[in-house]
């Protein structure tokens, strides 16, 4: 089953069970799946998003949960943040495992090699050879200063 089919079963079930913080996050990564089936359709493919598209629909969704809930702890607004959490985990649901330091390392030393990066210029090839592996799995913020300290 792929993801938009998960998504939909956990929606269709959110319904049955009448959970309403759950069926409005559901709701969210639905709608922000079909913006981006809809922004592809100018295109000749006229194909919707894949799995790889909407893992990293949900990693940007996560994203910006994660900011919001720093914005309204540091407001004081910590209800407002619980329900972010809450919509942090449910999105989470659909995320594979995040590598730890350990096995980012190694995706990063791996990835580096199969490039055959020398200096920092190869840093985009590193970059999008992660991304088509590793998506939704590593943050890639915190991977491009890791990469320079070893390129350098």
């Amino acid at each position: 089953m792929n993801l938009r089919e998960r998504v939909n079963t956990a929606l269709k079930q959110a319904m049955k069970d009448k959970d309403a913080a759950r069926l409005a996050t559901l709701r969210l990564i639905n709608a922000a799946i079909k913006d981006q089936d809809i922004a592809r359709r100018g295109g000749d493919g006229d194909q919707g998003v894949d799995d790889t598209d909407i893992l990293a629909i949900l990693g940007k969704m996560t994203k910006q949960r994660q900011e919001s809930v720093r914005a309204y702890e540091e407001g004081g607004r910590l209800d407002l943040a619980e329900r972010e959490r809450q919509e942090i985990a449910v999105i989470g649901e659909f995320l594979p495992r995040q590598l730890n330091d350990k096995e980012t390392e190694a995706a990063i030393d791996a990835a580096i090699a199969e490039v055959g990066a020398g200096s920092i210029r190869d840093m985009g090839k590193i970059m999008g050879r992660l991304k088509e592996q590793y998506t939704g799995q590593m943050d890639f913020g915190a991977v491009g200063p890791r990469i320079k300290d070893k390129l350098s």
